[in-house]
């Protein structure tokens, strides 16, 4: 087993780092480095009740504590679209990939319906950033990217950011074309290699053709502790022991912020940033952060100001249900809590939140003039354009309405302590059911496993219960 195979053995580079030899370092206690076993204790459970398959938490380039099957090979998604930027950059130093010329310029097209004299004049740059503007179809989609996917022209090349796999699979075939290389063995030699990855494997790589388009997608497969490695890399500005890897240069342009995506969200060179919040909806690091997600479930994040990198896996080669977003937020809050961080917002967990707590037999005390209204912003999604405004209106005749950043109708209802509704549209007309708090003038939203969702301001309603008792949440 991994836990009773790791070696005491960590080498120093430049500055007295700490990096893995063969093996990664594992240190005695979680406390020798500042953390609380209790609390990652905390984190390991729930983690586990998520479905989780592998978690790995470096600090300053020690493991403090790991779970799961971090030896086990997971598919990576696109966490990969990190791997080939980090590859581009070794190659945009050496002078051979010149990220300022046009798709005109090298010669670059795609099947029916091909690319017009307008998209041709994208920029490798316009690319990196997922800025080109070509809405051509792509392989290798997740649905909601297809379902997202603008309108073809309706944006010119360098002007608008869309999270776009056609984007990052061209960049493949362009990195193969002005290199004379393949994407997997150059990145088995230039990183692999170097960082001493343990499990890495050209042949558990493949490339995704289809007659979408003529640009594979080229998924990865690595392990938890080799992604650990990768995000260690980046930690220490591209180097590893005494030898540069990644130019320290494209370390801090790649993982800067080039587009924003709503409040607490970036993207740099196929990068995932935040910068002032985030990087999930339901907690708040003042740091910056950068890292990548795949499929939405897995994820590397490393924290500079921390010397910290945070690795999340799961097995996505079985059928979900997989975690959600909000869960993976309250996970990486149990985890830097253990760490002793403090600015990382409140607790996203119901337990024991302070509040109000809505139910059948309380709600209508807040009702004004037949009507309950709350306002939110819908989350930071695929384009820079997401985000906005929008208000949801509660009627006492069981009539609820969305209007603003979203649009839709439905009903509502409460089930004892459970708030349900039900839209016409929006989550495919389903019934939902959660938990409601109110603290002041904000709303706050749970899922029925305890974690916080949203929270909105109220703007029409009045002041719960007026005598402006604050109860603590009951776990009942």
């Amino acid at each position: 087993m991994y836990q009773s195979t790791l070696k005491a053995v960590a080498d120093s580079g430049r500055n007295g780092n700490k990096y893995p030899g063969k093996s990664w370092q594992k240190t005695k206690t979680p406390e020798q480095h500042g953390w609380s076993s209790e609390k990652l204790s905390s984190a390991r459970a729930y983690s586990e009740r998520i479905g989780s398959a592998a978690v790995m938490i470096v600090d300053d380039g020690i493991v403090v504590d790991s779970w799961g099957d971090v030896t086990r090979k997971f598919q990576c998604h696109s966490m990969r679209k990190s791997l080939l930027s980090a590859l581009i950059g070794i190659y945009v130093e050496k002078g051979h990939i010149d990220l300022s010329k046009t798709l005109e310029e090298m010669g670059i097209d795609d099947n029916e319906p091909p690319l017009t004299e307008t998209e041709k004049q994208a920029t490798l740059y316009d690319l990196i950033k997922s800025r080109s503007g070509i809405y051509h179809p792509a392989l290798y989609e997740a649905p909601i990217m297809k379902a997202t996917r603008p309108e073809r022209h309706s944006h010119a090349p360098g002007t608008f950011y869309y999270y776009n796999n056609w984007d990052f699979n061209t960049l493949g075939t362009i990195f193969e074309r002005e290199t004379g290389t393949k994407i997997f063995d150059e990145f088995d030699q230039r990183i692999a290699k170097p960082i001493q990855m343990e499990d890495f494997k050209v042949s558990d790589c493949h490339y995704v053709t289809g007659s979408d388009s003529i640009h594979p997608a080229f998924p990865f497969r690595m392990s938890t502790r080799d992604l650990a490695r990768f995000g260690l890399l980046f930690l220490r500005d591209g180097r590893w022991k005494n030898n540069q890897i990644v130019s320290s240069e494209w370390v801090r342009e790649s993982t800067a912020t080039h587009s924003s995506i709503g409040a607490y969200q970036g993207y740099g060179y196929m990068w995932s940033t935040s910068e002032n919040g985030g990087p999930y909806p339901n907690i708040y690091i003042k740091q910056r952060t950068f890292g990548h997600g795949g499929l939405g479930v897995h994820f590397f994040r490393v924290l500079p100001s921390r010397k910290l990198v945070i690795v999340h896996r799961v097995n996505t080669d079985k059928p979900g249900p997989y975690p959600n977003s909000y869960q993976l937020g309250r996970l990486f809050w149990l985890i830097l809590n253990a760490a002793g961080e403090t600015e990382i917002g409140e607790n996203p967990s119901i337990q024991g939140t302070k509040g109000v707590r809505l139910t059948a037999d309380n709600y209508k005390e807040l009702f004004e003039n037949g009507a309950f209204v709350v306002r939110g912003k819908t989350p930071p999604g695929l384009t820079e354009d997401s985000e906005k405004s929008y208000t949801v209106s509660l009627f006492s005749d069981g009539k609820i309405l969305m209007k603003g950043g979203l649009e839709d109708t439905g009903n509502w209802w409460f089930e004892g302590n459970k708030f349900c509704h039900q839209w016409e549209q929006l989550g495919s007309g389903k019934k939902e059911c959660v938990y409601l708090l109110i603290t002041e003038k904000i709303l706050k939203i749970y899922s029925l496993d305890g974690t916080l969702v949203n929270h909105l301001r109220i703007i029409q309603g009045k002041k719960p219960f007026e005598n402006n008792g604050v109860l603590t949440f009951d776990k009942s």
